[in-house]
């Protein structure tokens, strides 16, 4: 019996010999921070573990041996580490992250002025980098917001391809643009401004949905869009990226960097666009796309102070060549009633500049300035403009104890001079071109209430020199519920001063008179936007983000052209009663263990107003070439065996309504729903250049296939053949049996249809 005893206690001390195992356990952080929910992986096995909130994993159960772990995050570049685990050992290994610069999570300064985490602050503000828009490359920032959500870039002349941005279905003069936080691309060059921006040289844009006129005073009353410009010692040694596609359009991105001594590091960055081939594919004898001869030049200095202190200066040259009309037409035809074009030469710089102070205290000045000279001709019609925005700003951040405080001054002088209407005297007889100075001050204290609860205050007073007194108030509150979900409120109010070129650029073809029946008063709108994040993750490593908005915003004293009343004229007046835009609005962003990656967002908008003219209360109207929904796509999956990315893109519009030029006129009253979509190849397997290839506009889609015609008599663009009646009113004769006059403003959607694309892009660091 005792023998039997021995045998089996021997054989099980052999059984756990062998079945001996061992763990690894560590810790993932970033800067010292641990980081949660980071995936632990044993590469080539199924073992692994995820971080808890303290950034601590196991991995247990692991025979002896050598193994890779690797470890990854939202956010992060991965890292592997080599283990080699002995019997019933435990092996401790730590992961040091480091971020990765083309997440969404960065750095953000739009929503405060302050440089802070996104996820840390109260105001929602959303991110897009570099990476986002090379998924559909564009040759131009105005081009490649298209697959932003609740931003759409919109098309205003069917000859001229100017446009705007709008924002949760508001046109484009209540959204501010911005270059590295100075209030430089406004008025007038909101139009023609936002071509020619080095894409090689942007760092981010980050996009705030609702009035930030609190901080940045007049304009930011529908959202604003800050283009963040490279700090010259991140960026590389040179880049280049060049495509041209089967339209025959070419763009070259240009940059580089070098050291001026040991105090300063400069960047420059050069864009080029040409397109010069005339499609009429529409058979209207119009250019279907305008042909453009545009190059940009920026540059950027850096200098080296002491004790870190900021001092950047930045400049940038646009020049451009555009024009559309008749396929016939050349420049001796300029001006004349031969041949029809819209022919636009604007010049036009920028100053920027950023210094802090010499003291203890954290003062930093910013500084802008800009010059715009446009010469444009719409048919026979002259419009020859200049515009001047200089632009002064000094900010105070101080922490006392739970507040962090900013509080600035500022001063915007505009001058805006032209050859029409607008910028003369009553009599028409003495030119009297707008001046007019903003100075402004404005205080904002953040209070942490408690460690998940946060409340921002602020108060803005503005003088305008023509309209007078102007306050804003804002405030924002922030529940960090836990790390994966967050819940933000917004409210505040805008004002916007009224520019009439950028409110219809169609007041400029000669096609409607201008009819301005009142001295118009600012705008001023009330706003309330309610946001809510939240992450999920999943053992595997994947992850997805939810980011939910929806906002209210009221405005009173409305500025709308009215096109319906009169065929012939654009009548502006301030509204008589209010009007609304809200909504809902969501976007997902999914990140996948095999790589890949999904951006969908969607919109609901309402967006409408209501003319209490007389005491009575009037029908809620839509405004023109506004969407009730909207949908945007990013589909990304990398083939890494042949080194192969795929990038798949789109959106897509709901019916909105047309501008047509009277019941009689035969185009439709609401577009169809419509799409644009794209599909990219990009060859990755060289860290110095991309090859990049693929398909615009896949469904070959364009606005007029449905249409009779897009522009209204087009082979008759001076009205010579055109009949009226004793009281002026088009009379329909069989050359005009729609009794239409001649206009280009039917547009609502490009007009260019399926088209391939090839480039490369280097980079050297």
């Amino acid at each position: 019996m005792k023998s039997i005893l021995t045998l089996i206690t021997s054989l099980l001390v052999c059984h756990n010999a062998f079945t001996q195992t061992g763990s690894v356990r560590g810790k993932a952080s970033a800067a010292e921070k641990p980081i949660p929910f980071a995936s632990i992986q044993v590469v080539g096995t199924s073992s692994g573990a995820m971080t808890d909130s303290s950034g601590v994993f196991t991995i247990k159960s692991l025979a002896p041996g050598g193994y890779f772990i690797k470890a990854s995050a939202v956010g992060f570049l991965p890292l592997t580490k080599k283990v080699v685990l002995a019997d019933s050992a435990e092996v401790e290994v730590n992961f040091a992250l480091a971020a990765d610069k083309s997440s969404l999570n960065e750095v953000v300064i739009t929503g405060t002025l302050k440089e802070v985490s996104r996820l840390e602050s109260p105001v929602p503000v959303e991110v897009y980098s570099p990476a986002f828009f090379r998924k559909n490359p564009t040759p131009s920032v105005f081009d490649a917001l298209q697959n932003v959500n609740g931003v759409r870039p919109q098309l205003n002349c069917n000859v001229c391809n100017t446009g705007d941005i709008h924002i949760n279905g508001l046109e484009g003069p209540y959204t501010m643009i911005l270059i590295d936080g100075m209030p430089i691309v406004s008025g007038l060059s909101s139009v023609y401004g936002l071509s020619g921006i080095p894409n090689a040289l942007i760092e981010r844009v980050e996009i705030v949905k609702g009035p930030a006129s609190s901080l940045y005073g007049s304009e930011a009353v529908g959202g604003l869009i800050n283009i963040i410009t490279k700090k010259p010692q991140n960026a590389p040694v040179f880049s280049g990226d060049v495509f041209a596609t089967s339209w025959r359009e070419i763009n070259t991105d240009v940059g580089f960097k070098f050291n001026a001594g040991n105090k300063a590091s400069v960047l420059t960055g050069v864009n080029y666009f040409k397109y010069g081939n005339r499609i009429d594919n529409n058979d209207d004898n119009f250019t279907d796309v305008t042909q453009q001869d545009r190059i940009s030049v920026f540059q950027k200095w850096n200098f080296n102070r002491k004790d870190n202190r900021l001092l950047s200066i930045a400049a940038r040259y646009n020049y451009e060549d555009r024009w559309g009309g008749d396929v016939t037409w050349d420049k001796s035809f300029r001006g004349g009633d031969q041949r029809y074009a819209e022919s636009i030469y604007t010049k036009r710089w920028e100053l920027i500049g950023n210094y802090q102070l010499p003291f203890r205290e954290k003062l930093l000045l910013s500084f802008s300035y800009n010059d715009h000279d446009q010469n444009s001709v719409y048919g026979k019609t002259p419009y020859l403009a200049k515009q001047k925005i200089g632009f002064s700003q000094l900010t105070w951040d101080k922490k006392l104890h739970r507040h962090d405080l900013l509080a600035g001054a500022a001063l915007r002088y505009t001058y805006y001079d032209d050859n029409t209407p607008a910028t003369a005297s009553f009599n028409g007889s003495i030119n009297a071109p707008d001046k007019v100075a903003l100075p402004g001050v404005f205080i904002q204290d953040e209070i942490a209430l408690a460690k998940k609860h946060k409340v921002l205050l602020g108060l803005r007073y503005d003088y305008n020199s023509i309209h007078g007194d102007i306050f804003t108030p804002r405030f924002a509150y922030k529940w960090a519920i836990n790390a994966n979900n967050i819940l933000r409120l917004n409210a505040g109010t805008g004002f916007r001063v009224v520019s009439l070129f950028t409110e219809e650029h169609a007041a400029l073809t000669g096609a409607r008179e201008v009819v301005v029946t009142e001295k118009l008063q600012p705008e001023k709108s009330y706003n309330a936007n309610l946001n809510y994040t939240k992450k999920i993750h999943f053992e595997n490593g994947g992850l997805i983000n939810v980011d939910a908005s929806a906002w209210y915003t009221h405005f009173n004293n409305q500025i709308l052209p009215d096109y319906l009343t009169d065929p012939s004229k654009i009548i502006y007046s301030n509204l008589q009663g209010y009007a609304v835009s809200r909504g809902l609005s969501a976007n997902l962003d999914m990140v996948f263990p095999n790589g890949l990656k999904v951006i969908a967002g969607g919109s609901l908008l309402d967006v409408f107003s209501r003319n209490n003219a007389g005491g009575n209360v009037g029908n809620k109207v839509r405004p023109l070439l506004t969407e009730k929904w909207t949908g945007t796509w990013s589909v990304s999956y990398p083939v890494k065996k042949i080194d192969l990315a795929i990038d798949y893109t789109g959106n897509i519009y709901g019916p909105m309504q047309l501008p047509r030029l009277g019941d009689s006129d035969p185009r439709s009253a609401l577009s169809p729903i419509w799409s644009l979509q794209n599909i990219q190849l990009t060859y990755t397997g060289n860290k110095k250049y991309e090859i990049y290839g693929g398909i615009k506009n896949l469904l070959n889609w364009t606005p007029g296939k449905n249409e009779p015609f897009l522009i209204s008599r087009s082979r008759d663009p001076f009205d010579k053949n055109v009949e009226y009646d004793a009281n002026g009113k088009v009379l329909a004769t069989a050359q005009n049996p729609y009794a239409l006059k001649f206009d280009p403003a039917f547009v609502y959607a490009p007009n260019q249809g399926m088209r391939g694309f090839l480039g490369v892009r280097v980079n050297f660091r």
